[in-house]
């Protein structure tokens, strides 16, 4: 009898371990589910007109000058980034601020570390801050939390040394990439970029450009698919759509190629890997008819807004793979422009003013504007919190701005750092400093030195089948690219802005947002001009590198 009742409670302490067992089971399971997937989609190139809902983005009329339906949904339900600030207005430099949420002098690969001992230990932001390998991205922050994590589309910031430009060997420019060795050697380093981007922390990697189509390296390739972009978006939700995720998605649009015969108009079966056999489905068919089409409907026809409507459907078959798998209502979704292009490779207004949205269902007590300044710094550490990490919220340079988007009480930043090139600014109560540094040697460089480096620079450009920008080696250097006549990326600054070869600027954004007036030299600007230069200070004192002030 006894025997009879032990026995009876150690089978009911059986039971009870495993319906315990079961019940936190299903608890780890609700309590994963309700971390919001996010989606983190990064435009390229786009101009504020590209987006309907601002003063740019209609005409006098007050008609929407773009097809862009998500981009509405998302204007119209969502959070506009009234003040969206970019910290490095070009490619690389911005994917890893909003990769890392630091800044780029921070980049460790060697490529970047090299530059700065070339440049007498001043850091110097180009295409050449990389996320190197173990370096903390947003994909290994993710994974901690449990997610699973994607990289589609366009690179151009996780270090591969298989790839063109990062070390690799480039390819001849007219190769034919129906050629079995040509093919193979694209194929070899197609798979260890995969790799490479994998190790920094993501778990899907797939429909990747490492560059920009013109600068793939071979002439034939160098088109754009969106098709292809948003068919791995697609393939990344059916996969992991039972867990939390993260995607992280860069579009190769609307930076150039345009041209319609390489953009919208373009082979879908045209990739960075090769010709495909079959074209992917993922949007609208068939595609060149059903842009046209609709194009058309719309009213926009000569106009040139195929792509960027190219571009939305994108946007939109996500949106649409999210609702088909009833993970919409949990999924928060950015979008954002990776830099101003207006006045692009510069530290001016028309570089570092951006565009974003934030999305969820129902949106946010916010409301459909925040006019908080924020960085795109700031989107990392924001996310995890949203997320619900604790552990990492001041490891960044970067801050989140969950609090305001939730309508709370939000202390924001009571300034604004940027960095690219040669070039340093900072912005504070309406005035900003502007301070352009060359290393000694280079201000002191001969005729022919200057020459050398002129025609060595238009080499690099023309072996991708683009063109000289200068061929006077007299002319002032560029901010963003040492080189006579300045780089392409800040050529229209360069020709265009009355103060781009000034070593210092000071402008009163408030009274002349075009930053047409230089007041450095004005004493009645001395004190804001002396507390700037303090701020200024305070922000490289505490990054690696040094920069004169």
């Amino acid at each position: 009898m006894k025997d009879h009742i032990l026995k009876s409670i150690y089978l009911s302490l059986i039971v009870l371990f495993f319906v315990g067992c079961k019940t936190e089971n299903k608890k780890t399971a609700i309590s994963e589910k309700k971390k919001p997937n996010i989606v983190f989609f990064i435009a390229d190139d786009m101009y504020p007109w590209m987006f309907n809902n601002t003063a740019e983005g209609k005409d006098k009329d007050g008609k929407p000058l773009n097809l862009t339906p998500t981009l509405d949904r998302m204007a119209a339900e969502g959070v506009w980034l009234e003040k969206m600030k970019v910290v490095s207005p070009v490619c690389t430099p911005s994917r890893y601020n909003s990769l890392t949420g630091n800044y780029a002098s921070r980049a460790k690969n060697e490529a970047f570390t090299g530059f700065t001992e070339v440049n007498d230990g001043q850091t110097v932001i180009q295409w050449n801050s990389y996320i190197a390998p173990g370096e903390k991205t947003m994909g290994t922050y993710f994974q901690d939390l449990g997610y699973k994590t994607g990289f589609v589309g366009k690179n151009h910031i996780i270090e591969s040394l298989s790839q063109v430009g990062d070390g690799g060997e480039k390819p001849e420019l007219d190769a034919d990439p129906n050629d079995p060795k040509v093919l193979e050697g694209l194929e070899y380093r197609y798979k260890e970029l995969q790799k490479d981007i994998k190790k920094s922390g993501f778990d899907y990697a797939d429909k990747l450009y490492h560059n920009n189509p013109n600068w793939l390296g071979i002439r034939a390739l160098a088109y754009q698919n969106m098709d292809w972009i948003a068919e791995g978006g697609v393939e990344f939700i059916d996969k992991y759509k039972e867990d939390p995720f993260l995607l992280y998605i860069a579009s190769t649009l609307p930076h150039a190629p345009l041209q319609p015969k390489v953009s919208w108009q373009a082979d879908r079966r045209i990739t960075p890997k090769g010709i495909l056999k079959n074209a992917p489905t993922v949007l609208p068919q068939p595609p060149v008819k059903s842009l046209q089409e609709r194009i058309k409907k719309a009213g926009y026809e000569g106009t040139s807004r195929e792509n960027i409507l190219w571009l939305d459907d994108a946007v939109t078959a996500l949106f649409n793979k999210l609702e088909k798998e009833g993970v919409l209502d949990n999924t928060i979704v950015v979008f954002f422009n990776d830099h101003g292009q207006n006045f692009k490779g510069t530290l001016y207004e028309g570089g570092v003013n951006s565009q974003a949205f934030i999305w969820k269902k129902g949106g946010f007590k916010v409301g459909s504007k925040m006019t908080n300044p924020v960085s795109n710094v700031d989107f990392l550490p924001t996310l995890l919190d949203l997320a619900g990490d604790t552990k990492h919220k001041d490891s960044f340079d970067g801050k989140s701005f969950k609090s305001a988007l939730e309508g709370k009480e939000f202390a924001g930043r009571t300034s604004m750092y940027h960095e690219l090139g040669y070039a340093r600014a900072v912005v504070k109560d309406g005035f900003k400093y502007y301070a352009v540094r060359y290393p000694k040697w280079a201000t002191d460089y001969t005729l022919e030195q200057r020459k050398d480096t002129l025609a060595k620079y238009t080499k690099f450009r023309e072996s991708f089948g683009e063109h000289a920008i200068s061929d006077n080696p007299k002319d002032p250097y560029g901010q963003l690219e040492m080189v006579p006549g300045g780089g392409g990326a800040e050529h229209n600054a360069y020709l265009n802005h009355p103060n781009f070869t000034a070593s210092d600027q000071l402008y009163d954004l408030k009274n002349d947002p075009e930053e047409k007036n230089n007041l450095f030299n004005d004493p009645k600007y001395a004190e804001q001009l002396k507390m700037l230069k303090a701020e200024l200070n305070s922000y490289i004192s505490s990054l690696p590198g040094k920069f004169d002030i």
